[in-house]
């Protein structure tokens, strides 16, 4: 992997659940575009005052439309589009 590939993420939160987003950029300051009022609403203001968030790689690929075709066979194989195991909204949970 190198700066110019594109990458498909997974950012975890302190209450376990997570989000998997894409990256065409690579940046090292994305962090995604998840919806902050939905994460809001698992954490107390306590909570928010210190919170570690992890975000791992786990694809990657010179290719954005293999990029933009695994980002949805991640979300449905992690299940991040279940409410209760993350916050990934698209593609819809179908349980």
């Amino acid at each position: 992997m190198d700066n110019d590939s594109k990458v498909i993420y997974k950012i975890t939160y302190p209450n376990g659940k997570i989000y998997i987003g894409k990256d065409l950029t690579n940046s090292v300051n994305y962090w995604g575009s998840a919806n902050s009022d939905l994460i809001a609403k698992d954490f107390s203001f306590e909570e928010r005052m210190d919170m570690s968030i992890r975000r791992e790689i786990i694809f990657f690929s010179d290719n954005a439309d293999e990029v933009n075709k695994k980002e949805a066979q991640l979300i449905r194989e992690f299940e991040s589009n279940n409410p209760a195991i993350g916050y990934n909204q698209w593609p819809k949970y179908q349980p």
